[in-house]
């Protein structure tokens, strides 16, 4: 199931908590060699996770991590403006409309399913809050896994060449991605509509109300 919690609240959930972030470490410190820290309970944090982000998790069924992502608005500090601004060409991205998503992670055990899941829950955000678009940074591995998920971004800016490319992307939010992405994820509108509501509740529909 979809879980989207602030980090104030991942305490609650110890399981998920620790897995989520020792799986980080294999996909980002093992797998893919970045230059990340690793603490000494084998988790992946940086300073990004201690400014309460909010994160979409797939929680397996025996409660461990199976895929994540992390979302901070835009018009705070992110990875993209501290450490890819020059991916940009000197353009900044600042609004409240415009959040960014970092640290795509899938358990060791994920699939093809659950892959899809991520990209549906980050829809589900982008249609509650009223945002017009998702920016990530992202490398040439996950090219491939956007397509087949049915969801790709617009390139807005690439440094590199290969494997080593790295570049910064928008994802609008349309209706018709999000029918194409359900289909991928086997998971029906209103199943997802009530994982969403079970973390949101009325707060969605006041915000909504008062925009």
């Amino acid at each position: 199931m979809l879980r989207y919690m602030y980090a104030s609240e991942l305490s609650k959930y110890p399981v998920l908590e620790a897995s989520m972030f020792r799986d980080r470490a294999v996909q980002f410190s093992e797998r893919l060699k970045w230059a990340v820290h690793v603490d000494e309970n084998g988790w992946e944090r940086d300073e990004y996770d201690a400014k309460n982000p909010l994160y979409v998790i797939w929680q397996n069924s025996d409660g461990t991590h199976g895929g994540s992502m992390r979302f901070l608005p835009t018009t705070e500090r992110t990875m993209v403006h501290d450490h890819f601004s020059e991916l940009l060409n000197g353009a900044e991205i600042c609004s409240p409309f415009i959040w960014e998503c970092t640290r795509y992670c899938l358990g060791q055990q994920s699939n093809a399913r659950i892959a899809a899941a991520m990209m549906l829950a980050g829809g589900e955000l982008m249609r509650a809050f009223s945002l017009t678009h998702l920016l990530g940074v992202f490398d040439p591995r996950m090219v491939r896994i956007y397509s087949m998920i049915g969801a790709s971004p617009e390139v807005i800016g690439s440094a590199g060449e290969g494997r080593d490319k790295i570049s910064v992307g928008l994802w609008a939010y349309r209706p018709e991605d999000r029918e194409k992405v359900l289909q991928r994820a086997g998971i029906s509108s209103e199943l997802s509509e009530a994982w969403f509501s079970r973390s949101f509740g009325r707060a969605v529909e006041q915000a909504r109300e008062a925009a």
